[in-house]
């Protein structure tokens, strides 16, 4: 089987074709700046070859179009025909309450989809806009969606409910879903595959870190608590997002600045953070060399950094009464060692020891704790595509067969 993987952004596409057979990668790439000026595609073949399409990309169905196009083109594809894709699996950030696990595309899951537009506004329009364009371009192809939340719907209510009216909750569904959860589930899946452990067993506190970021605790294999929240606004400082904040420092801000609702949610989604806090970057390599040429503001703001997910860390060990696996991910957690020190660095006396010599300079997947850890840290490299492509394959063949 051949399965599609699309991830569609308000101004992007990401795409990976995959081999199911062998789980490898055919062809990947994305689109950027789609219906923007300047916008274009790059195409990435299993081969090595890489290459450059710049043209006018109006929308998300003329980009499918062109990501279609260059599969099955002679030059620069890999399929002979589009009747080559056996199904497509999509990225949908918000399932609301209704779903828990990834689901076959219909028009009563479409409609759900819909309905959780309102509290995903930036996100569930263009993952639907992927799926529609597949249906128009591939009529019949089969295809399921690979939902952000579904992960986290394992939470209590502990775990998930406000301190609002609960009138507020019934009416409106304002509650903590959180978010990442296909990247939370790959890597802890990984973990104790790599481990040998029976991940029913097991403690995880699971650390996602990039421009977004989130902590996860996962107590015998199902989500038990997470830091994004309502949004993905909730939780840690991220690349350009507050993170944590007293909502009465919003009103307060919203009030001095003459704020309306609209620039609110820019200045807090997209100019605080990291950006925010350093005045240098959103980017954590550009902060570090900042801090390297003696920027103070860039300390603090890495600080401030380390600290929040430190933080989480214990937090989640304290409320799941224990951890066996600490695991970095996400483009800091995989790959900024200072970060994983800064974060891990301290938490002996909970059990994670981590190893300085194997933590320096350390790019792929395995442990970085001493021998004698009690908890095993990890860096695992996420592949939420990997897991949309194998979810997507298992729903589409049990469907065939039922």
């Amino acid at each position: 089987m051949k399965v599609l993987v699309l991830n569609c952004g308000s101004s992007s596409i990401k795409y990976q074709l995959f081999n199911m057979a062998t789980q490898k990668v055919i062809a990947k790439g994305g689109i950027e700046k789609l219906g923007m000026k300047g916008s274009f595609l790059k195409h990435k073949h299993e081969d090595g070859r890489q290459i450059v399409f710049e043209g006018e990309i109006l929308d998300h169905k003329s980009g499918v179009e062109y990501i279609l196009g260059i599969l099955t083109s002679e030059k620069y594809g890999c399929l002979k025909s589009l009747e080559e894709i056996d199904a497509a699996g999509h990225r949908v950030v918000h399932g609301g309450e209704h779903f828990h696990n990834s689901e076959f595309i219909t028009d009563e899951v479409l409609e759900e989809v819909v309905k959780c537009t309102d509290i995903a506004p930036l996100h569930n329009p263009p993952n639907l806009k992927g799926i529609h364009a597949m249906e128009e371009l591939i009529p019949g192809i089969p295809q399921v969606a690979v939902f952000d939340t579904a992960f986290h719907q394992t939470m209590g209510e502990h775990a998930y409910m406000y301190g609002i009216p609960y009138v507020l909750y019934k009416k409106y569904g304002i509650r903590r879903y959180g978010f990442h959860g296909t990247s939370h589930r790959y890597v802890t899946k990984r973990a104790c595959e790599l481990l040998g452990r029976d991940i029913s067993t097991q403690k995880i506190v699971s650390c996602h870190l990039g421009g977004g970021a989130s902590v996860a605790a996962i107590k015998n294999g199902k989500s038990f608590d997470t830091s994004m929240g309502f949004t993905p606004l909730e939780g840690l400082v991220m690349g350009t997002r507050a993170g944590d904040l007293d909502a009465g420092v919003v009103t307060y801000i919203m009030e001095k600045e003459e704020l309306g609702l609209r620039s609110a949610n820019t200045l807090l989604n997209k100019h605080s953070g990291m950006l925010g806090l350093s005045g240098v970057s959103s980017d954590m390599r550009e902060i570090e060399d900042a801090i390297a040429d003696g920027d103070e503001r860039a300390k603090m703001a890495l600080d401030i950094y380390n600290y929040r997910v430190k933080k989480y860390i214990g937090s989640y060990i304290a409320g799941m009464g224990g951890i066996d696996i600490l695991i970095f991910t996400g483009g800091v957690g995989e790959n900024q060692d200072s970060a994983r020190k800064g974060m891990a660095g301290g938490l002996e006396y909970l059990g994670i020891h981590l190893d300085d010599n194997l933590n320096t300079g350390f790019r792929s997947e395995g442990e970085i704790s001493t021998k004698d850890s009690p908890v095993k840290v990890m860096v695992v490299p996420t592949d939420e595509e990997l897991m949309i492509a194998l979810d997507t394959e298992k729903i589409v063949r049990k469907r065939v067969n039922s």
